[in-house]
């Protein structure tokens, strides 16, 4: 019993290291996609599914990528697909983007695209807008003309991909920055606005002739005016805080005027105060030198108190009615 046990546990341990070697084997040694290559005439060696295998890239994703290439007639080295993707690239978006660029008559070499991929861009993408152009609508823009109405301008880009310049281009932001920076000075060029209003393919003509599609990664085709509103009167506006600014300084120049005039009545004031405390002196000085006398003293308080009490009266008197005067009968 014993050793009939032993057997079995053997032929066991048997089974189970086939089937482990034939998983391994079956998972290093893909024979469906060897088959499928070597049907499509893409053929790959079954030492170099192994090698893809041990360098940790999956070999279905290079090897299907591989196949789409042959079928399209493009001969794509199958290294440099592995190295693609080695290197953190979409191997099939850039296998896919050849073959738009192929069928469209776009020449697009293989390190292109993978450089267009590594710099972070959809390559794809970049194809099919190259074919099919884009169009960018701007942000409305406001401009104001030398008469001071200001006017408001929405206008659609007409953009196609540059690949030449699509690694290390600008954007669209920067092609959006510099339209509305054209608007802007046309707009602000125009004598009035309603020359603006009566042409406004002027604004594109004078825009798309500045050529401000370069450094960046796109060609524009068309600029188009979509749309153009008459704002608010700016020049009005300016005119009108300047003149407030104009008030404000003149009362604040007339203020300081009035304050100077006020230190000087007072100060004239001070003077004559100043001046009427010497009159006791000066009599006084008079009389010790005999130049004045008592009755002299005296006739002088009278024509004061007299000068007082007509001033008195004429303060009390009451000042005329404003109504009609009754005739009086003799």
């Amino acid at each position: 019993m014993n050793g009939v046990e032993t057997g079995l546990v053997g032929i066991l341990a048997t089974l189970i290291l086939v089937f482990a070697g034939s998983a391994l084997l079956l998972y290093l040694i893909p024979l469906r996609l060897w088959v499928a290559a070597w049907a499509s005439g893409a053929y790959v060696g079954l030492l170099t599914l192994i090698g893809m295998r041990l360098r940790r890239v999956p070999p279905g994703t290079v090897v299907t990528a591989q196949i789409s290439a042959v079928k399209a007639g493009l001969n794509i080295p199958l290294n440099d697909l592995e190295a693609h993707y080695l290197a953190g690239g979409n191997v099939v978006n850039v296998v896919n983007a050849m073959i738009s660029a192929d069928k469209a008559n776009i020449p697009m070499p293989f390190k292109r695209a993978a450089a267009i991929d590594l710099a972070g861009r959809d390559v794809l993408g970049a194809v099919k807008m190259s074919v099919l152009p884009k169009v960018i609508e701007t942000p409305r823009i406001a401009a104001v003309a030398k008469d001071g109405i200001q006017l408001h301008a929405i206008c659609r880009v007409t953009v196609r991909t540059n690949l030449d310049r699509l690694v290390g281009g600008a954007g669209e932001e920067t092609v959006l920055a510099r339209v509305g920076e054209g608007i802007v000075s046309t707009i602000g060029s125009a004598v009035t606005h309603k020359d603006v209003l009566e042409n406004p393919d002027h604004i594109s003509k004078h825009v798309l002739s500045k050529g401000l599609d370069a450094g960046t990664a796109f060609e524009i085709l068309s600029i188009d005016i979509a749309d153009v509103d008459v704002g608010e009167n700016i020049g009005a506006k300016l005119q009108i805080d300047q003149a407030n600014a104009d008030k404000q300084i003149a009362q604040a120049r007339a203020e300081q005027r009035r304050a100077m005039a006020v230190a000087l009545e007072q100060e004239m004031r001070a003077r004559v105060v100043e001046a009427e405390a010497e009159v006791p002196k000066a009599m006084a000085e008079a009389f010790r030198q005999g130049n004045l006398g008592i009755m002299d003293y005296y006739r002088m308080k009278n024509v004061q108190a007299d000068t007082t009490m007509r001033e008195a009266i004429a303060g009390t008197e009451e000042p005329p009615s404003a109504g009609p005067k009754r005739e009086e009968r003799p």
